[in-house]
């Protein structure tokens, strides 16, 4: 094959044709996946396979005939990957394949086939794919490190493509993690790049506003106007008006939307004005900022379950939805988000409804970020402690064995 020419690059529509890949090495491990998801209609020709490989031909998303290649395999394939470990093998099977007119890929002599393999990524609808077109320049570690920079690039939205067709006016509700900026989800952060509104929340993570374009219209929530309206159902009106004007807006929020963070509130209001709605969803702080500060929420012979209770309401409030006699019953791990200034009053209640006492307390204020602090307690020490530290909220609460499990950082 000629090699002074670049490749010519192509997309194949595999869905339904036959492929072929001799070998069930690590290459067809690597390759395998990509093949199936195209939906082509895959034979391998192998005695032996990897477990991974084996685990596709056992679910049935590939077929195995367990043998070595054999001249007229490839006879009635669009496609074939040569990965064996005989060089003999793969030679002949090349020839077969110049002589059917199969495109064919060899693992063991990329000069010697007739298409190579790009490094190839995918985001969003977009398939990046880089080829290395002289031989003699040829690293698969630059192609792939070209690769993972765009396709990086287009997920966190610092490689930014204009749309020119019109694009579908809607919302995300987006989950933008416990606070850290880097917490937030690929898909959140592409969302936020490609956005003309950005209303927020006081709590989803403000650096990354810093880094929207000078045209995207960021709203503070807390200060949208509301007149006559409750602040929640302001904030629905204000999502509906951007979307009506043909915006792509974003309702950032802290955590993930469907944790306390009245989500489906938003989602509900959208789906009664005819507005499309899409959920991003993010990394609850309940998980995530006991993690941070050292603290597993479940832990092999210490706790098997985990409970995530809202402490915005005390627990001798009629309006508590929470069963907090039941609460003190469980041995596992209870974290209480937004209850640092009733944290008293459900210390006391955990304790008379049996509770021990000295069962250990760790309050994390502003988990994630560079002012993260980590304040040490136990039920009976817990609400003059945090007046003692001047705890704030954000703060997330873990009762339970975990806390103890590694020792406080310093403060």
């Amino acid at each position: 094959m000629a090699t002074a020419h670049p490749a010519y690059p192509v997309g194949l529509r595999l869905t339904g044709r036959r492929v072929v890949v001799l070998g069930g090495g690590q290459v067809a491990q690597r390759r395998l996946p990509a093949l199936i998801a195209a939906g082509a209609d895959l034979l391998l020709v192998s005695p032996e396979a990897t477990p991974s490989v084996e685990a596709m031909a056992d679910t049935g998303e590939i077929t195995w005939e367990r043998r070595a290649y054999a001249d007229g395999d490839l006879a009635d394939a669009w496609y074939a990957l040569i990965a064996t470990s005989d060089p003999t093998a793969n030679a002949a099977a090349s020839t077969e394949a110049e002589r059917h007119r199969v495109w064919c890929v060899r693992s063991d002599d990329a000069d010697a086939a007739t298409a190579w393999t790009p490094a190839t990524g995918h985001s969003e609808g977009v398939t990046v794919a880089v080829l290395t077109t002289e031989a003699k320049g040829r690293d698969p570690r630059h192609t792939a490190a070209i690769r993972d920079a765009v396709v990086e690039g287009l997920r966190d939205g610092t490689l930014v493509a204009p749309h020119h067709r019109t694009r579908t006016p809607g919302v995300a509700l987006v989950g933008g993690g416990p606070g850290d900026p880097d917490l937030i989800t690929v898909r959140g952060r592409r969302l936020l790049a490609e956005a003309d509104v950005v209303i927020a929340d006081r709590l989803g993570p403000r650096d990354l506003l810093d880094e929207l374009p000078p045209h995207v219209e960021v709203i503070d929530a807390a200060k949208i106007p509301y007149g006559r309206f409750m602040a929640q159902e302001a904030i629905n009106n204000a999502l509906i008006e951007h979307a009506r004007q043909g915006k792509a807006v974003v309702r950032l929020k802290g955590g993930d939307p469907f944790v306390f963070g009245r989500g489906m509130e938003e989602a509900h209001a959208l789906a009664e004005a005819g507005i499309p709605c899409t959920v991003v969803p993010g990394i609850s702080s309940s998980i995530s900022v006991p993690g941070a500060a050292g603290i597993p929420v479940t832990h092999r012979g210490v706790a098997h379950e985990f409970t995530v209770v809202s402490g915005h309401v005390a627990p001798d409030d009629e309006r508590s939805l929470v069963d907090w006699a039941a609460l003190a019953k469980l041995r596992g791990t209870l974290v209480i988000l937004m209850g640092v200034d009733k944290i008293g009053r459900i210390a006391e209640t955990l304790t008379a409804h049996g509770k021990p006492q000295d069962t250990p307390v760790a309050v994390i204020q502003e988990g994630t970020t560079a002012a993260q602090r980590r304040v040490d307690a136990t039920l009976a020490t817990v609400a003059d402690a945090v007046r003692t530290h001047e705890v704030r909220p954000p703060a997330v609460i873990v009762i339970g064995e975990v806390a103890a499990l590694t020792p406080a950082p310093p403060a």
